[in-house]
């Protein structure tokens, strides 16, 4: 709980909200204190949001979600169709040996872990959640499987356009994509769509993630004001704004490559405890009453 207030709720929040202010600066010329100051404005408009209230803050992640789908989809489909770029095949690539095989997907790894985050964030609302037995495993299957089918489209449709060299040289690829498509203003475009994207990200974040220390208090093991609710608005107001002020500290003080691999690295490290954890309370606790059994138990949790 100590690593999530500390490094993944705030890291993540902080590293999307630095990306965020870079992407802006496709529109205009901004200096690095400039960036930090958007980032921790972006950071500030979140915890407003969301201590001003759930439903609120679920309608914009909502709009913004539903903004962002659809933009990567119709962007991929547009690149697919007009891409030139020939398809690379195993024959193409240089031989290299197996372990450095092995460590350059170790490392491309690191991206693609932070990338489907989110699966477990779900789980931090079920308190304020109808039917949640239901309601979260079908959430997490249907919207897992959703974020492989757009992710592996844009994916194809930029090497379709670039090529893996092209892709591999890119810092901004969907804007560097678009803009070899369909010019300078179309790049443009799909760089305000990837702002929204990461703040519809982030604010998923500040909006689950300070419901942990909610209960964490609530039970003793954080400061007990953290297990103080609104008496207007009803939420976890002192969470979300330690949750956001230690965020922007955060984002004060790295760069985006910085808190990505800040969070990665500590936070998978966790998770597979907590995977871990599935089979030492089956083992401690063989009796307890479980509403919900893992699927392919042991082997689910050992993968």
């Amino acid at each position: 709980g100590w690593t999530m207030f500390f490094v993944v709720c705030a890291g993540t929040i902080a590293a999307l909200s630095v990306a965020a202010a870079n992407y802006m600066g496709q529109f205009v010329e901004l200096t690095p204190v400039m960036k930090q100051v958007i980032a921790v404005g972006l950071i500030l408009s979140m915890a407003v949001l969301n201590v001003r209230g759930s439903r609120g803050s679920a309608t914009v992640l909502n709009w913004t979600t539903g903004l962002k789908a659809g933009a990567i989809v119709v962007l991929s489909l547009l690149l697919l169709s007009l891409g030139t770029s020939p398809v690379a095949t195993a024959a193409d690539a240089p031989l290299i040996a197996p372990t450095s095989l092995l460590s350059a997907a170790a490392t491309a790894m690191i991206a693609v872990l932070w990338a489907y985050e989110g699966w477990q964030y779900v789980t931090f609302s079920a308190g304020e959640a109808k039917d949640p037995q239901r309601a979260l495993p079908i959430a997490i299957g249907l919207g897992t499987l959703a974020l492989i089918g757009i992710y592996l489209l844009a994916n194809f449709a930029y090497l379709a356009v670039l090529g893996p060299a092209g892709v591999a040289a890119s810092e901004r690829v969907a804007g560097d994509a678009t803009a070899a498509v369909l010019g300078p203003w179309a790049g443009k475009a799909i760089a305000l769509a990837i702002i929204v994207s990461m703040y519809s990200a982030a604010h998923a974040t500040v909006m689950t993630l300070p419901r942990v220390f909610f209960s964490m208090a609530q039970d003793k093991l954080l400061f007990a004001r953290f297990a103080e609710v609104h008496p207007k608005y009803g939420t976890p107001a002192v969470a979300i704004i330690a949750a956001c002020v230690w965020a922007a500290v955060l984002a004060l003080s790295g760069t985006f490559d910085q808190l990505l691999t800040y969070v990665v690295f500590v936070g998978w490290i966790f998770y597979a405890l907590g995977a871990a954890a599935v089979i030492v309370l089956r083992i401690k606790r063989p009796d307890a009453v479980r509403p919900y059994r893992v699927p392919g138990y042991p082997l689910t949790p050992l993968l």
